[in-house]
């Protein structure tokens, strides 16, 4: 690609990226539509198309881009991770199968987008992120986020939907009420007579973490509970000596957050088993989001966990219906929901043992 670049301010258009390229505007236009026509074409001359339109920085004509794509019934799905999370024992598999089962309903195919592409080097690479525009359309999900490539799609007007609740004002997503559903286990908690708690959460800001945590505070508060030493930062290395200190100092419960990582909840089954304790006779454990798979059950004695369960599928589900209608340009109704979570009994969470009683020496 020898051609000259284009000079000046001006917005890069198809004609540039043709000339960089040394294709027609029509093979432009084909490829970046990402039509059936356009992925027929040599993988060489896609690759050029591609490679030229990230060196200019196109950015297609939002308006432009859905006439043209109106009729190609593709829905992205971009995940913020280096593979697909396919294991059924990933946490995050439920929301694949729902954008899948919702997908087929409504007639779509689905292009997997990761950020492992030759073009980006990580996930959140504003490169990898550029590229759903093949789509009608993206459905976005994972802890982490981008804001800066995310933000710049919604400015182009370019329809995506964020599966999980986001802070950045304007961007629609379907999400979990973790608030309420954490309060709801403190909740619960106390009323079972746990009056000295830990809650385990993970290093990062992810808005799910932030409200888990938020939610847990709140269940106390209303119950009345000390939250000086409540909220504990983890990796999950450190809770064998925390745990012994806990013991000792009272607490009668620990909750934990349910993470694609399960760095905190693993830490956590490790210290319980290395301690030799029985769960719940000993301590109860309540888990906020309840796991898939080999994370399914509880160390010390390997009862079923008590907490809440996520409602992935039907987040999955509902985000593809909610980038369907914005697809179609209908923002008549609202384009951020946060859907219950269901509680789970479990076998984890058991009445607070009574205090151990030791004679005074005088």
């Amino acid at each position: 690609m020898n051609q000259p670049r284009p000079t000046g301010r001006r917005r890069p258009r198809q004609s540039d990226i043709a000339r960089l390229a040394g294709v027609s505007q029509a093979t432009v236009s084909l490829v970046l539509r990402g039509t059936p026509a356009g992925m027929a074409l040599a993988k060489r001359t896609r690759q050029s198309v591609l490679d030229a339109a990230e060196e200019l920085g196109y950015v297609p004509d939002p308006v432009a881009t859905r006439l043209a794509s109106a009729t190609n019934a593709m829905l992205g799905l971009y995940t913020f991770s280096a593979t697909f999370p396919t294991d059924v024992a990933h946490s995050y598999y439920p929301i694949l199968v729902g954008v899948e089962e919702e997908a087929a309903a409504q007639g779509q195919d689905l292009i997997l987008f990761t950020g492992s592409a030759r073009t980006a080097g990580r996930a959140d690479d504003p490169a990898a992120v550029r590229r759903v525009r093949v789509a009608d359309g993206c459905l976005f999900f994972g802890r982490h986020v981008p804001e800066e490539p995310v933000r710049r799609l919604a400015e182009d007007g370019f329809p995506f939907v964020y599966i999980g609740r986001r802070d950045e004002p304007g961007v629609p997503y379907v999400g979990a009420d973790y608030v309420s559903a954490s309060a709801e286990v403190v909740a619960r908690l106390a009323a079972l007579g746990h009056r000295t708690l830990r809650y385990l959460r993970e290093h990062d800001q992810a808005p799910a973490s932030s409200d888990r945590e938020e939610g847990v505070l709140r269940g106390a508060r209303e119950a009345g509970l000390d939250t000086a030493d409540l909220v504990v930062r983890t990796d999950g290395r450190d809770l064998d000596t925390r745990l012994r200190d806990w013991r000792a100092a009272g607490v009668t419960a620990v909750v934990v957050e349910q993470t694609d990582t399960g760095a905190a909840l693993d830490g956590l089954g490790a210290a319980v088993d290395a301690a030799g304790l029985r769960c719940p006779e000993d301590l109860s454990l309540a888990l906020l989001g309840a796991p898939t798979g080999t994370r399914g059950t509880a160390p010390g004695g390997g009862a079923d966990f008590g907490g809440f369960v996520v409602p992935m599928r039907a987040m999955g589900r509902d985000a593809v219906r909610l980038l369907l209608r914005l697809i179609g340009g209908d923002r008549s109704e609202p384009t951020r929901r946060l859907l219950p979570c269901e509680p789970v009994e479990g076998g984890t969470l058991a009445p607070a043992p009574s205090p151990t009683h030791h004679p005074r020496k005088d």
